[in-house]
C-alpha cells in the first residue's frame, strides 16, 4: 500500500492529515442507522435542503454513496458532500457524483461549508488526544445552527463501533454499537473508543467504570442467552439504567445492539461537557 500523502506543516494544521484510506461496503451502517433512527427529526425539520458532510471518506467513496441512500429515505433533497484531504481520492470519487452527492478537497475546515451534520468516522484515531480534541472544536464551530458532529471509530467490517455526538456546545453522548452474536462482552468495544476516551479506559476513570458495570450486567444476564444476544444486551442496558447511568434515547434502540450514555457520565477530567 502506498504511503499516505503528507502535507506541509501549515497546511496540515489547517486541514488535517490523510487517513490510511481503508474502507469497505457497509462499514458505517451502524452509525448511519443510528443517525436516521435517532436524529431523523433534525434532517426533516431543516427549512432548506440539509447538507451532510462525510469527512475523510478514504480511498473509496462507497460509504459516502451508502450514506446518501440512507439519508434520502428520510429526506429526499439532502445534499451529501464527501471531503478528503487527498486530492487523488477526490478525483477518483467524482466519477460517483450524482444528484445530491458531490466530492471536494477539504478537511477540518469543512471546505467552507456549514453542514447540518458531519460524520467523521475513523478520522481522528491517528491523532494524539490534544489535537483530536482541538479538531472537535474546529468541526463544531463549522456546523450550521443546531448541527451535529458524529465522531468515532469502528472495526474494518463495521461489527464494533463507538462514537461521540457533539453540538456547538460540545460533546453530548457516547454511543456503543455491536454485532451482538460475535460480541464476547461489552468491554470488548473498548478498543473502538474514540481518541478522547481510549487512553482513559483504566481503573479510576469514568469510562472504565461504565464498561465494568456493563460487563457486570452482561454477566448477570447470561441466562437470557437462550433467547438470543439481543435480549441479553437489553437486560444489561436495563441494569446500567437501574444503576444510575444516564442512558439516552429510547430503549427500543437497545435491540439494535446500541446504547447511548450522557457524555458527562463518562468524560475524563479536562474534556469539556456541555452545560446541564
Amino acid at each position: 500500500m502506498p504511503k499516505a500523502k503528507r502535507y506541509s506543516a501549515g497546511r496540515a494544521r489547517a486541514l488535517g492529515l490523510a487517513t490510511r484510506g481503508t474502507t469497505a461496503p457497509n462499514r458505517l451502517r451502524r452509525v448511519d442507522r443510528w443517525l436516521t433512527g435517532v436524529h431523523a427529526d433534525l434532517l426533516i425539520s431543516a427549512a432548506a435542503p440539509p447538507t451532510v458532510v462525510d469527512l475523510g471518506f478514504g480511498a473509496s467513496p462507497v460509504t459516502t454513496v451508502e450514506l446518501l441512500a440512507r439519508l434520502q429515505a428520510v429526506r429526499k433533497d439532502v445534499e451529501v458532500v464527501g471531503l478528503e484531504i487527498d486530492s487523488e481520492r477526490v478525483a477518483t470519487a467524482r466519477a460517483q457524483e450524482r444528484q445530491g452527492l458531490s466530492f471536494r478537497h477539504g478537511g477540518f475546515e469543512l471546505a467552507g461549508l456549514r453542514p447540518l451534520v458531519v460524520r467523521a468516522l475513523n478520522v481522528l484515531r491517528q491523532y494524539d488526544e490534544p489535537p483530536a480534541l482541538a479538531a472537535w472544536d474546529t468541526l463544531c464551530a463549522g456546523l450550521a445552527p443546531g448541527g451535529l458532529l458524529i465522531e468515532g471509530t469502528c472495526d474494518e467490517v463495521g461489527r464494533r463501533a463507538a462514537w461521540v455526538a457533539l453540538g456547538s456546545e460540545g460533546p453530548r453522548t457516547l454511543t456503543l454499537a455491536a454485532h451482538l452474536p460475535t460480541l464476547g462482552r461489552p468491554s470488548a468495544l473498548a478498543e473502538r473508543l474514540p481518541k478522547a476516551l481510549i487512553h482513559h479506559n483504566v481503573p479510576g476513570e469514568p469510562v472504565h467504570a461504565f464498561l465494568s458495570a456493563f460487563d457486570a450486567g452482561w454477566a448477570a444476564a447470561a441466562g437470557l442467552s437462550t433467547f438470543g444476544p439481543r435480549q441479553r444486551w437489553a437486560a444489561a442496558c436495563e441494569s446500567l439504567a437501574a444503576g444510575g447511568w444516564p442512558l439516552v434515547g429510547p430503549a427500543r434502540r437497545w435491540k439494535h445492539g446500541e446504547v447511548s450514555v450522557r457524555w458527562s457520565a463518562v468524560a475524563p477530567a479536562g474534556v469539556a461537557a456541555p452545560p446541564a
